[in-house]
């Protein structure tokens, strides 16, 4: 597996390398000793699955306030999803930014994001199942949202009506999460 930094400080994009013959192929998804050398290991205690199953379905973009802040491991087992962060880190020089990676089945990317990271993403192609890994268990008291379409974030997202829960749909702007909390200490 390569890991390679991406433009925000902490966050890494993993390409995976499947050995292939003629049965199939067989690939190392995770390797500690890798993840260790490059400072990444964390202990994760939950591992999370959803299946989406219409094309334009967002979830997100959410986080965790400390203590329980969460560092994340995403890949995409089934179809194809835009993965989409911004920085909500105090003090970050890419504060309030957005970056995104497209994650699928055929792609065998995965995404590591370190804590302070609202975190979502779009499903491109139907049936989607997306697994990801967490280094804190959920708290539901600890957690935050930030509105999926947020023009002073302007994330570039490939679908304009999209599927959203309830929670979603009336989420705040990032100039509410600002204003009040000012950024997560992570």
């Amino acid at each position: 597996m390569k890991i390679l930094e991406r433009k925000f400080r902490g966050v890494y994009e993993i390409d995976l390398e499947p050995r292939a013959d003629h049965r199939g192929f067989f690939m190392r998804v995770y390797d500690d000793k890798l993840f260790g050398e490059k400072g990444l290991h964390r202990q994760w205690v939950q591992e999370n699955h959803s299946l989406s199953v219409a094309r334009g379905v967002v979830r997100g973009m959410h986080f965790q306030f400390p203590p329980h802040a969460e560092t994340k491991l995403v890949r995409c087992v089934r179809g194809e999803i835009l993965d989409a962060f911004i920085d909500l880190r105090k003090g970050s020089p890419t504060f309030g930014k957005w970056d995104a990676l497209v994650l699928s089945a055929d792609n065998k990317k995965v995404l590591y994001l370190p804590k302070g990271f609202a975190h979502g993403f779009c499903t491109i192609t139907e049936n989607c199942e997306v697994t990801y890994k967490v280094d804190s268990y959920y708290a539901p008291q600890s957690e935050g949202i930030i509105r999926w379409n947020d023009p002073e974030v302007g994330i570039d997202w490939p679908v304009r009506e999209p599927q959203l829960s309830d929670k979603d749909a009336k989420a705040p702007g990032i100039r509410e999460f600002i204003e009040k909390h000012k950024g997560l200490d992570v």
